[in-house]
């Protein structure tokens, strides 16, 4: 995409000066409900927890480690930090060449203290058979581990995509979700005793399709109370066959259905990623797909996904609308820049309400976005760039979308470099606790493979027109905009690609 870094703005303030519009704190309109997910702690604000799974620790590369950093009501403050890894004490094991620890990331109360805990995917461990551990939370922060559930063969447990907690059988208490053989959901019923030790059931739902999962999330799909579980998958046919899969949750535990859209011609709807969320405010979940491999119909010609794309498939009390999925890419109306090859749109995409007018947003990495000066666009390639999309009573139609966000932005640190692959994941959380959705930006190339982070504090502007209605204008700003990487965290740089998965 070519990229009108500051043209943008200069517009929206014409648009103001001419049409007597009004820029208003988003604090004025009815903001979604305030919850705190992240928060290993418990004082209310939300934390970060960002992997570097390629990591060097006491000179075993690929071991793996994960930074922390904590919520303040100025935001994340860098004094907090902590690292962890298996060589840190109270984790069970040690760190190993290849076992990659943080390979995924999630966070939720396994233990039913009300402190948030810190679930790790180590997806190396054993030759890949894999491993997932807890870190606690406590009042004191994350302290004291346990293991949870270990692979076997080449299983590759808790592996990046493969990991995700969600109550499924309604009894209060999160369950454990994760992928053996690459296929098979397997969900152990919580909760879990500081020995890491299940007190609930353990089911295993075959998937009927053979078909590899690719990435989890969770979400009350039709309204019932209980939550589903929704996976990205592959199929074994073409290396771009995409479908999405969901279980239904009930008091019994997880339902074996299968729900499956195939490819077919433009109305490719599955993904590499996904994450569940109630964007239109129905009171159903809906489901938000990430597709970066593009796809190409030699019929016409074309690509499927061209530049990567973002599919809104909504929630109903029956099951997901298909019929009624929406598809959003950068040549859509009003996203900010140009669909071209290899942007990556859709690479990672999370949810939350970053602008404060009460619907869930869409943030997405573009992290094979060109960028460049005026003179020599797209001349810096994979410098990478992140969007925010708006979320709206009518869905993801792209209407209302906010902006990119790259390292060339007017007061964001940094500068854009070939191959820093900036948004190549992102993170949203209440770091400030104002009641908006900050977000955390992964460069994991940053500095030749050393990787870095930004996280941008949320400014929940938008502009009133004169026919009284919103238009979102920029709400993430570059003040109070904080980076760091490895000095801060006084890990080894070489190699470690910091900001590969964040803990969402």
């Amino acid at each position: 995409m070519r990229v009108q870094r500051r043209g943008w703005r200069t517009a929206l303030a014409v648009t103001l000066a001419l049409g007597g519009a009004v820029a208003v704190p988003a604090t004025t309109a009815t903001a979604a409900p305030h919850q705190v997910r992240d928060d290993f702690n418990g004082d209310g604000y939300a934390d970060l927890a960002v992997a570097a799974p390629d990591g060097t620790v006491a000179g075993r590369g690929k071991a793996g480690f994960v930074g922390v950093l904590y919520g303040s009501a100025s935001g994340l403050k860098a004094s907090t930090k902590r690292v962890f890894s298996q060589n840190t004490a109270g984790v069970p094991g040690g760190s190993e060449a290849g076992d990659r620890f943080g390979s995924a990331l999630t966070a939720a109360d396994l233990d039913r203290d009300g402190y948030t805990d810190l679930i790790v995917g180590v997806g190396g461990e054993n030759g890949g058979a894999g491993l997932v551990q807890v870190v606690w939370g406590g009042a004191r922060g994350l302290s004291g581990a346990a293991s949870l559930a270990s692979g076997a063969a080449r299983d590759g447990l808790g592996a990046q995509g493969r990991l995700a907690v969600g109550d499924v059988d309604g009894d209060g208490a999160t369950d454990l979700l994760t992928v053996v053989d690459q296929h098979d959901l397997v969900a152990t019923g919580g909760p879990f005793t500081r020995s890491g030790s299940a007190t609930g059931e353990r089911q295993v739902v075959k998937d009927r399709y053979d078909s590899r999962v690719l990435d989890l999330d969770v979400g009350d799909l039709n309204g019932d109370g209980i939550t589903d579980v929704v996976a990205a998958q592959t199929g074994t046919d073409t290396f771009d066959s995409r479908r999405i899969a969901y279980w239904w949750g009930t008091k019994d535990g997880l339902m074996p259905w299968t729900l499956v859209w195939d490819i077919d011609g433009a109305q490719l709807q599955g993904g590499e990623n996904l994450a569940v969320g109630d964007v239109n405010r129905d009171g159903y979940a809906d489901i938000v797909v990430g597709r970066t491999v593009e796809g190409y119909d030699s019929d016409t010609d074309t690509y499927l996904a061209k530049g990567g794309r973002v599919t809104w498939i909504p929630g109903t009390s029956g099951a997901p609308d298909g019929a009624s999925a929406q598809f959003v890419n950068q040549d859509s109306p009003s996203v900010p820049g140009t669909a071209e090859k290899g942007d990556g749109f859709g690479t990672d995409v999370q949810l939350a309400d970053v602008d404060g007018d009460g619907y869930l947003d869409v943030v997405t990495g573009v992290p094979g976005e060109d960028l460049g000066p005026m003179t020599a666009p797209n001349s810096v390639k994979d410098a990478g760039a992140v969007v925010v999309l708006s979320g709206r009573a009518d869905g993801l139609t792209g209407v209302g979308s906010h902006e990119v966000v790259t390292q060339d932005t007017p007061g964001v640190p940094g500068a854009t470099e070939k191959g820093d692959v900036f948004g190549k994941a992102v993170h949203v959380g209440d770091a400030n606790g104002d009641g908006l959705a900050d977000v955390a930006v992964g460069a994991p190339g940053e500095n030749s493979g050393a990787g870095s982070v930004w996280s941008f504090r949320s400014r929940g502007e938008y502009v009133v027109s004169p026919g009284g209605l919103p238009i979102p204008a920029t709400v993430l700003g570059p003040d109070g905009t904080l980076t760091f990487g490895h000095t801060l965290l006084g890990t080894t740089a070489a190699n470690a690609r910091l900001g590969s998965y964040f803990a969402n």
